[in-house]
């Protein structure tokens, strides 16, 4: 069976492709942000971590969304 809208089919590609792009994005910023809490001094080490958290809480809703379009092109 062929799309019979290619236009819908059009945007849910680029939709996937964005959240890929922000999937990247939010692991690339885990890494800096570890970078971050390994190099940080005793003072600012607390802050260091809860902002290495928060990048990794990002980067699980950005995978999740890469699913969720993964999920519906599956079905």
């Amino acid at each position: 069976m062929f799309p019979n809208n290619l236009t819908t089919l059009s945007f849910a590609n680029r939709g996937h492709d964005e959240a890929l792009d922000v999937w990247r994005a939010a692991a690339d910023l885990v890494s800096i942000r570890w970078q971050t809490f390994l190099e940080s001094e005793a003072e600012s080490r607390r802050w260091a971590f809860a902002s290495y958290v928060a990048a990794l809480d990002a980067e699980e809703a950005a995978a999740a969304d890469v699913e969720g379009f993964n999920m519906r092109k599956a079905a």
